[in-house]
This record gives C-alpha cells, structure tokens and sequence, in this order.
C-alpha cells in the first residue's frame, strides 16, 4: 500500500516535471551508450522508477536530469556487463564511437553527465530519418523523444495498439538493420533531417489544434508536446529559420485557444473571439521569433507573420488583409500546396472580394488532396451564403458535414446551415 507523505507527493511531482523537461536528454545519454533503443528505454524506465523512492527518502537532487541520466547509464552498464557478448534482438545502433569496450568507455562520463544537446539532436534526428514513413516518425517522436506510452500514442491516431506497437517496433528494425547511424547529421544531411523533424512537429501540432475527431475541439496534450518539441529543436538550432518560424507559429496560433471555444462548448471563430483571452505572453514571444526569422522566407516563417497579423490587429474590422493576402502570395511561392492555395482564397474573400473568392475556391475542386477536406466545402458555402446564393450554400454545408467528425465543428456547420435564408 503507497503512502503519501508530503516528501513522496513532492518527489512524485518532480519526477513528473522530470518526465516532462528531460526525459529527451536521459533517453538520448542512454541510447548512446547501450546502442539499442529498447534497452535504453528499459534503463530510463528503471531510473525514474528509483527516483520516486529514493528522491522522497533524500529529497530531489538539484540536477534531477544528470541524476537520472547517471542512474540509467549505470544500469545500461550492468546489463551490457551480464551480457558479454553485447547482443540483443535487434541489431546495435550505429554510433559516433563503437571502438574498444563500450562498458570501459563509458565508464569514465557516466557520473558527469551533463545536459549535452548533441544527444538529443542525435535521438530526434534518428526519429525523423528520411528512410523512415512520415507516420513511422511521427510515432517514434511521440513515443521515444517525448516518452508518451505506445498505448497513448495509439489513442491520439485513432489505432489500435496492436497496430502503433508493431508500427514502433518495425521503425526501430529499420534504423538498427538499415544500419541508420546515430548521431549528429552532417551539415550537409542537417537541412534534409530538419525539414522531417519540422514537418512532424507541425503535424503533431495541427492534429491537437483541431482534432480531426472526438468531442473536443482542441488535443491540449498533441498541441503542449508540439510545443515541447518546437522549443527543444529551437534550443538546439536557434540560428535556423524554419525552426524558429515554426516556433513562432505555434506560439501565435495556440495564444487564441482559450477564446476557441465559448463557455458554452461551442465553437468561435476568429471574427467572434474575446481578444481578451488571447495569451498576450505567447504573442510578444511569437512575433519577436517572426522579426527574428525574417527575411528568411520559408513555409513555417510566413505562416507564423500571417499569424502575427491576426494577433495584432485590434479588432476583426482592423484586420490587414491587404497585408495577410500578400504574405499569402509570398507563402504560395514557396509552398504551392493546395491548403495553401484554399487559405489565400479565403483571404482574398475576406478582404472585400467573395466572388473572387469562390471562384479560387471553385479552381480547387478537383485537387485530389482536398477531396476529403472539409474545410473547402465550409468555405465554398460561406461565400456562397455571402454572395446570396442560399441553396448552393446549403449543398455546401452538406457536403462539409459528410466530411467533418469533430463535433464541435460539425455543430457549428450545422448551426451555420439552419441560419440560412429559406
């Protein structure tokens, strides 16, 4: 039977902020001692087990990352030890030093561990490999860069966690046997590995801002590990702009979640929202990452100062569009994608020009990527209902509901539906 004294409940709690702030950085030391993923994850598992016990009985250590990490690469030793011949399952992960006895080697860093952001470049590079599927590196983020459990990480993509396990497990089988080395990428191979590892955060992100489905508009838990990330890579790489805009962008994008939604459960869309509510401290941090990405230009950038302009503006009526349609057209040079071009269509009609609107709209009926996408038919019936065409508009709707399985947003379309004009 556990019993809670305020030191167990304090050391409880610090191992939770400690999961949280640095699992990462233990995971990452381990791997690169042990040199395989499922050994180094038991290590760590075993290590912030102990801290429990052993942080209530001593108290938290003032370094609890570098004691974890020692705790878990001592273990890692142990076993390696027990297990002369160093073989597991899989085969070993290749690193930057697999010269010599890997016990011996290690042996004289293991009591100075030290938060070396090296290692957990290495680990979310190796994640966000490019011989990895999109959707495997995504797992493997969630799973080992963010420490979320297989069955967590099968809940927030709607799949079994039969089917997430055996997903992880063939990832980690293609980086030991495709000899996918573990480490730092070159400066040559970086730009490629950061485009991946932005691209996942921004996925993560964009599936918690909206979820796709469920009762909940927002996945705070998919949108605070985005977050996490965003802000450990931006740690790790500051002087790169993709990084930073991405940073930037999340930032002012989730800096209007709490006025998302009215007290009500229904959803606020821009136009209606209690600027009030906007998180002021995220914004000031966002746009001063915008100024300081600019005049770099890539995707995450210009998605992030068009983000900027909707938090600075007073008020819907006071919104630049002028401003927001030409950063749109700097976007759609560097990033041609068909939601690109349906945001720079609703930006166009939300300037003054619905007609024009929809037929940019229209132009994007027949892009395969958008045939599933609700949020066109939504828009199409917005500027339809504008421009007085109600029965169009109506179809519209119906259309989008037949794509839309959050519920937030389908009660709002269907609100939006029983408003039209007969």
């Amino acid at each position: 039977m556990s019993i809670h004294t305020p030191a167990a409940e304090r050391a409880a709690a610090a191992v939770e902020q400690a999961h949280r702030r640095e699992w990462a950085f233990v995971l990452a030391a381990t791997v690169r001692l042990v040199r395989d993923f499922d050994l180094a994850e038991e290590c760590v598992q075993d290590a912030y087990a102990k801290a429990l016990t052993e942080w209530a009985a001593d108290g938290v250590p003032a370094k609890p990352g570098a004691w974890l990490t020692t705790v878990a690469r001592r273990r890692g030793l142990d076993l390696l030890r027990r297990n002369s011949t160093m073989q597991r399952s899989l085969p070993l992960l290749v690193t930057d030093h697999v010269e010599g006895d890997t016990a011996d080697l290690a042996l004289a860093a293991v009591d100075a561990a030290t938060d070396i952001p090296d290692d957990r470049l290495r680990l979310i590079s190796t994640c966000c490999h490019p011989a990895l599927a999109r959707e495997a590196q995504v797992a493997l983020t969630l799973r080992l860069v963010c420490g979320i459990t297989t069955p967590e990480v099968a809940r927030a993509f709607l799949l079994s966690e039969s089917t997430m396990a055996a997903r992880i497990t063939r990832a980690k089988k293609k980086i030991a046997l495709a000899g996918i080395p573990y480490r730092v990428p070159s400066v040559r191979e970086l730009p490629q590995r950061l485009d991946a590892i932005c691209a996942v955060i921004h996925l993560l992100f964009t599936t918690g801002h909206t979820a796709p489905s469920g009762d909940a508009l927002v996945r705070a838990d998919l949108v605070e590990r985005a977050l996490q990330l965003a802000r450990m890579m931006h740690a790790l790489v500051p002087d790169d702009p993709s990084m930073t805009g991405l940073l930037a962008l999340i930032l002012l994008t989730d800096a209007r979640r709490a006025a998302r939604v009215t007290a009500d459960g229904e959803l606020c869309t821009l136009e209606h929202q209690d600027r009030a509510r906007w998180d002021r401290a995220a914004i000031a941090e966002g746009v001063a990452l915008v100024k300081h990405a600019l005049p770099h230009t890539d995707r995450y950038t210009l998605q992030a100062a068009i983000a900027a302009v909707h938090d600075e503006a007073p008020s819907w009526e006071q919104t630049d569009w002028r401003e927001i349609t030409g950063l749109y057209v700097l976007l759609l040079r560097e990033w041609p994608s068909p939601v690109a071009r349906l945001n720079y269509a609703v930006a166009v009609g939300l300037s003054g020009n619905p007609s024009r609107a929809l037929a940019l709209l229209n132009d994007l009926a027949a892009e395969p990527a958008l045939a599933t996408y609700g949020y066109l038919e939504a828009s199409r019936a917005a500027f339809l209902a504008r421009l007085g065409r109600t029965a169009d508009a109506a179809t519209a709707y119906e259309r989008a509901l037949l794509l839309t399985e959050n519920t937030v947003e389908r009660a709002y379309l269907e609100k939006r539906a029983a408003e039209l004009d007969p």
